[in-house]
């Protein structure tokens, strides 16, 4: 790949050394007091959004970073902020857990099988994505699932599960509250009854069949996007997803890491999927292997990557590039996404001549001063290059504002479609796991007491 004589942005999201992840988890920071100017400075960065951003970004970075000196005067003031608010959060996670357990909180127990796709840490560990893996076999098995997501701000994943499931006996709710948002729609669609549904030899609950489309749409199966934390709803299924570049980052609590629940949660996972492993080599996916061993020698670990499929035009969502387009060009990633990183590895290795970065924070809302610096860094590298640079976008960026990159005509810009894809790992295959999830549904749906 050729360099460019232009300042690269320095990246949220660094790889990570598996010797600190290693460690069992006395991991959490101890409260600290903090000096006077840190919170005086905290309160003037969040005047604006601009601030607001640079406070992220910072916030992101310390969160993965395996060295102090590599860290700069502002992340390290923020330090011990972070220490403070970390000890909050803990206490808080501890209680409300406690409320659970106590049962002073309600869990609510639906009456179909629930399968939930969740994580430890912050975004980019392809929950949206496995949770659109399970929709599809479940409708392709003729069960119809309704997948509950959060939606965050833009509603970005909701609208790309749309976008791809549209044709298929999937629903999506959003909201927050998901129990309410799943009663609505059982009151909507209905459910299956399983006693009363029909069995096929793999267990598997199917409704009748005319003219190749299920006669009822009845929902047979839910899953629960981002729902490891969301204790109020029980599953049958703890599926936890993991980014193989990035791990637990610091092993710290949210917000001095980027952990939502101390390392030991995982030892409620089902089943353990390590996401990006294409990007991850030979050495450190053992020894990330061989970690989560530990916490349980029968847990099912899959390895999956985000393989990408095609482009298509911002201004046409219906056009279709093919991959070969963008080799020999000049590219810029524009991304705000949990793991930039992997965004970029895939376009590199798709071949273009050379791969620059903007990078924004998770969720980040684009507007008319983002799109500015964007031509700003276009400019130089048509300066740079001779040659007018093409932007590339994740299709969650796209949704989360259809409209905003269309700004940056005459610019070529194109959104990025992949799909998750499971890598074969000894015995978990693509097959293993759909028999995973077979054997799951045959065990809730032939009348096991879920209860």
């Amino acid at each position: 790949m050729t360099k460019s004589p232009i300042q690269q942005p320095e990246a949220h999201l660094h790889d990570t050394s598996l010797q600190q992840s290693k460690q069992q988890i006395k991991l959490e920071p101890k409260p600290s007091l903090f000096p006077l100017f840190s919170g005086v400075f905290l309160f003037s960065l969040a005047l604006s959004p601009s601030s607001m951003e640079k406070l992220r970004k910072a916030v992101s970075e310390i969160a993965y970073a395996q060295n102090h000196a590599k860290l700069t005067h502002l992340q390290l003031s923020l330090i011990p902020v972070l220490c403070f608010a970390s000890s909050l959060y803990k206490l808080a996670l501890f209680l409300r857990r406690s409320l659970y357990h106590s049962g002073l909180f309600r869990k609510h127990r639906l009456p179909v099988p629930v399968i939930s796709v969740g994580n430890l840490t912050w975004g980019g560990n392809g929950k949206t994505p496995m949770a659109e893996f399970i929709a599809r076999f479940l409708a392709d098995s003729g069960i119809s699932p309704l997948i509950l997501t959060r939606g965050y701000a833009g509603g970005d994943e909701a609208r790309m599960l749309h976008r791809h499931l549209l044709g298929r006996p999937v629903k999506i709710g959003v909201g927050a509250k998901r129990a309410a948002v799943a009663a609505r729609f059982f009151e909507r669609y209905g459910y299956v009854d399983p006693s009363s549904t029909s069995k096929r030899s793999d267990g598997l609950c199917i409704e009748p069949k005319v003219g190749g489309h299920l006669s009822s749409e009845k929902i047979g199966a839910v899953i629960l996007d981002d729902g490891m934390q969301h204790w109020s709803l029980q599953r049958d299924l703890e599926i936890v997803m993991v980014n193989g570049l990035t791990l637990w980052g610091n092993c710290h609590l949210i917000p001095r890491g980027p952990l939502r629940e101390p390392l030991n949660a995982l030892r409620r996972a089902d089943v353990v999927v390590l996401h990006h492993a294409d990007l991850v080599s030979e050495q450190n996916l053992k020894d990330i292997d061989l970690m989560l061993q530990q916490v349980n020698k029968s847990l099912p670990i899959f390895f999956t990557k985000m393989d990408p499929c095609y482009f298509f035009d911002v201004g046409n969502v219906n056009s279709r590039k093919p991959l070969r387009d963008l080799s020999n060009s000049i590219v810029l990633c524009v991304s705000a996404i949990g793991s930039s990183n992997a965004f970029v590895k895939g376009v590199e290795k798709i071949g273009a001549f050379y791969v620059d970065r903007l990078e924004f924070s998770d969720h980040h809302i684009f507007q008319a001063k983002d799109t500015e610096m964007i031509r700003r860094r276009l400019r130089e590298l048509e300066d740079t290059f001779g040659h007018k640079p093409v932007v590339i976008v994740t299709e969650k960026d796209y949704d989360r504002d259809p409209e905003i990159f269309k700004h940056l005509d005459p610019y070529e810009v194109l959104a990025l479609c992949s799909e998750l894809k499971i890598i074969p790992h000894r015995e978990c295959t693509e097959y293993g796991f759909k028999k995973l999830l077979k054997g799951d549904l045959k065990d809730e749906l032939q009348g096991t007491d879920r209860n």
